[in-house]
């Protein structure tokens, strides 16, 4: 029986450096000491010193020019332009309406440029209306403007929206790039603008996650675990890679929060690729291996059939760890006729269905027996 080990479980978190706080417990509330007070303010004027920003406001007409001219950089850790025509013709209506616009997020580059942080899609949205002849669909507040390009509209309303100004606040060079994360995330964490892949491209910059969007676009990948253009947009095999990684490394450490714990061990693995260069062609050539066992293997790759469209992700957590781990203990199965392993004995059957559903899917249990249920099968074949 195969058991659910590893030894790179160890996923401590860096210390502040500002020493211990000093807090006097007591019977009701902890009393805060001066010396933890002095400490608490040292450290909240060292990081303020990171911050250095100011606030601007530009015209809609300004912003959709600049993009256009590629004054505005979309970094690549921000998911494609994904607003499906919905959702894009829903914020032009907002902007019609004269409604508030959220603050756009900007960080200043060197050659003077701003990268943007927050609101690229906000952005994109506007040059393409006001330049693009984007069309509207159905509006629901605006019924009588659906089907307008903004060239439909009157000279007068293109005027109006032309010289409507958002505000933005840039980040300016004098700030580092860890303040420029740190604003990323903490715009984005628990939003529904970006989701889990995309925070950790944002704010976990590093080697691992160059190799996580690296493997991403493997094109046996693709192909094993088919998934929407719209899932592909949003991040969905940089998901699939950095689970594959992560729970493959151990559970020792998952509390049953699958965001919390891979944004943990990708900030780790980030160090560790640093301190170990050639970490990152170990962990390369594991995903390749594992890929091309189950592209041998497994007839349906990740799919639940042949033809399928979709990959989920208990699924394909279930046999691509799975994969890895039987293969760690059993390496001859790497060359193994397929007939022999005959996974289609029980890939398809009903206990197997069992183990990867949807009840509980990120509970450690529940994971891990997934994970185990293929694992052991492999090794006993």
């Amino acid at each position: 029986m195969i058991l659910y080990t590893s030894a790179n479980t160890s996923l401590a978190s860096g210390s502040s450096g500002y020493g211990k706080r000093t807090v006097t417990m007591t019977n009701s509330e902890p009393s805060i000491t001066l010396e933890a007070q002095a400490v608490a303010e040292q450290q909240i004027v060292d990081q303020s010193k990171r911050i250095d920003f100011y606030i601007t406001e530009y015209s809609v007409e300004i912003l959709a020019n600049k993009m256009r001219d590629g004054e505005y950089v979309v970094p690549n850790y921000q998911r494609e332009f994904t607003w499906e025509d919905e959702r894009k013709s829903k914020f032009i209506e907002s902007v019609l309406m004269g409604l508030p616009i959220p603050f756009v997020f900007f960080w200043e580059m060197a050659d003077g440029k701003l990268e943007i942080v927050d609101g690229s899609q906000r952005l994109r949205t506007l040059e393409q209306f006001l330049l693009n002849d984007f069309r509207l669909g159905d509006l629901d507040k605006l019924p009588a403007v659906s089907g307008f390009t903004f060239s439909d509209l009157p000279e007068s309303r293109q005027r109006k929206v032309r010289n409507r100004s958002i505000r933005g606040i840039v980040l300016n060079e004098h700030a580092d790039e860890a303040a420029r994360l740190d604003m990323f995330e903490r715009i984005n964490t628990g939003s529904k603008n970006a989701n889990t892949a995309e925070v950790r491209r944002g704010a976990l910059a590093g080697r691992f996650m160059d190799l996580v969007m690296e493997l991403a676009d493997d094109k046996r990948l693709h192909r094993l675990a088919p998934m929407s253009v719209k899932q592909k947009n949003e991040r969905g095999y940089d998901e699939l890679v950095t689970r594959f990684f992560a729970y493959g490394d151990g559970l020792e450490d998952y509390r049953d929060r699958p965001s919390d714990f891979i944004y943990t061990y990708a900030g780790k693995k980030n160090k560790d690729f640093v301190a170990t260069p050639d970490e990152a062609q170990i962990y390369r050539d594991r995903f390749h291996d594992t890929m091309a066992f189950v592209e041998r293997v497994f007839p349906n790759g990740f799919r639940r059939s042949i033809r399928g469209k979709a990959t989920p992700r208990a699924r394909f957590e279930s046999i691509a760890i799975g994969s890895y781990l039987a293969l760690q203990e059993r390496p001859e199965l790497a060359s193994m006729d397929s007939d022999r392993i005959n996974v289609s004995a029980w890939s398809e059957g009903p206990e197997f269905t069992k183990a990867i559903g949807a009840d509980g899917a990120n509970a450690r249990s529940r994971l891990a027996g997934r994970i185990a249920f293929v694992a052991e099968r492999l090794v006993a074949a």
